[in-house]
């Protein structure tokens, strides 16, 4: 049996002694490693059905926040605006995304992943209806930023509900479904949109419609609590039910929090800039999820200008090139999984917590990749004499390396920070959100003021200075992560002789 790490505390005991104060009081743990109240030790069948509804709100919500792009038209003649208006449709509600990070990640790990799940899907479904029924722009802005505020609760939230349910053979395959929504999500969108445009509010009631359903039925009646010091409390809690006096002793390490409001508000508004701040790999591996996350909305405005414009495609043609961003993505996945097929070998070699840095090996392909692909789309995108089909073509390498660097990236967070993958994600989401929602208000002038070619140059400039990246963690980040506070699992040339760092 593998050994653990000496700083990580076993809960596979029915009590353990810890002193409390000065009385001698036991905390509650599992009863055993084969405990079925372990989320661990849930049945595969059940572990997938969970993932499948966490990756279907993801795709849902991310859905959302791209879907009215390609209605700016429509939505400027509605309501009678500018066309630089118009663009903050997108902005506004990936502003939401900024914000609602610092309540849903961090609150998830004081009330569990369920309630979120379920308050946000509902408050994004609600916030959408009031976008469909608007009757001026402020009110559709307003829902929007609302919608954002509460549709960021699953983005941030499923990778904490992988990391509390899969052991770390199966949880890079969980990984790749969840990240592969992220961005499959805003593809969707223009392709959805393009095909009903006509009406402005069409999108958003069907939206709304899929989002109720996922929400108050699916993720109501399907989603299970998966955060392990929630179920211990309920543990307790059920156990003083049944024997009150026995119990005085024993207490859930929730129990143990302070819940004054200064204390509550520095685990939740505070933790995710306290993480950004103290860890290095998260400070690096967000801004160069924010920038690609960027390009990808920046490709929003980016494909009409080249297809629209310029090859004079109608609004559901152009819809239909995103189709490429999609196919891009899942062979993304793809190459991610088969280039993560020997991570289960390692999992013996490192006695059971192999180096998080073995799932970026897919990431330095697309790293090198997404540059090329930006220059070619650009390029090719610059002069109608070029086939229409060649800067489509495009579009699927650009998609291939967007999935491969999301992908690897957020597998090696869940993986290094673990239990605290909630507060991680939602440090990062909160961070390329924000960038995500600059780029479509100077998207468009930037192609036209430089041309789609040397537009494309600069983007993929900042592509070519970030490709290294990958690289360099694969050799370094085991000597920065052994320096975290936050990361369960130190190895590293300073780890002394804890397990992970000790080969058999």
């Amino acid at each position: 049996m593998a050994q653990l790490p000496v700083n990580h505390r076993s809960v596979y005991a029915s009590e353990s002694s810890t002193p409390r104060g000065e009385l001698n009081t036991s905390e509650i743990t599992w009863d055993g490693p084969e405990d079925p109240a372990n989320p661990k030790n849930w049945s595969v069948c059940r572990k997938w059905i969970i993932t499948f509804i966490t990756v279907l709100a993801t795709l849902n919500v991310t859905f959302a926040s791209s879907a009215p792009s390609f209605a700016t038209a429509a939505v400027r003649e509605a309501f009678r605006i500018s066309s630089e208006e118009s663009y903050l449709l997108t902005s506004v509600f990936l502003i939401g995304y900024v914000v609602g990070p610092l309540l849903w990640g961090p609150g998830s790990e004081i009330v569990g992943r369920r309630p979120i799940f379920v308050v946000t899907m509902s408050g994004h479904t609600m916030f959408y209806l009031g976008q469909a029924l608007a009757a001026n722009y402020q009110t559709l802005l307003i829902s929007r930023f609302c919608g954002g505020f509460f549709a960021v609760g699953p983005l941030v939230n499923a990778g904490g509900v992988i990391a509390d349910i899969w052991d770390i053979e199966t949880r890079g395959k969980a990984t790749s479904l969840f990240s592969a929504s992220v961005f499959l999500g805003p593809v969707l969108g223009p392709i959805a949109a393009g095909l009903h445009v006509s009406i402005v509010c069409f999108e958003f009631l069907i939206e709304a419609g899929v989002s109720w359903r996922i929400s108050t039925g699916i993720v109501f009646f399907g989603l299970s609590e998966t955060y392990e010091p929630v179920l211990l409390l309920q543990k307790l809690k059920a156990r003083r039910n049944t024997d009150p006096i026995g119990t005085t002793h024993m207490y859930a390490p929730l129990e143990t929090n302070d819940w004054s409001p200064k204390a509550t508000i520095d685990r939740t508004v505070l933790r995710p800039f306290k993480m950004l701040a103290g860890e290095p790999i998260l400070v690096l591996v967000t801004f160069y999820l924010s920038v690609v996350y960027g390009v990808l909305y920046c490709l929003l405005e980016t494909i009409p200008i080249i297809f629209m414009e310029r090859r004079h495609f109608n609004l559901s043609q152009t819809g239909l090139v995103f189709t490429g961003l999609g196919v891009g993505t899942s062979l993304g996945a793809l190459l991610n999984h088969h280039m993560s097929r020997h991570y289960t070998a390692l999992i013996e070699t490192w006695r059971g917590f192999p180096p998080p840095e073995e799932r970026l090996l897919a990431t330095m392909i697309g790293g090198c990749l997404f540059p090329i692909a930006i220059l070619w789309l650009g390029w090719s995108g610059q002069y109608s004499s070029v086939p229409w089909y060649v800067p489509a073509l495009a579009t699927i390498f650009v998609g291939i390396g967007i999935s491969t660097i999301f992908i690897g990236f957020l597998s090696y967070l869940v993986d290094t920070y673990l239990i605290h993958s909630a507060t991680a994600l939602a440090a990062n989401t909160l961070c390329r959100s924000l960038m995500a929602a600059g780029f479509p208000l100077f998207t468009v002038q930037l192609f036209h003021k430089l041309g789609i070619h040397w537009a494309s140059t600069v983007l993929a400039g900042v592509g070519v200075l970030l490709a290294p990246s990958p690289f360099l963690f694969y050799k370094y980040g085991p000597r920065i992560r052994v320096r975290s506070k936050f990361a369960p699992y130190p190895s590293g040339p300073n780890a002394g002789s804890t397990a992970y760092n000790q080969k058999k």
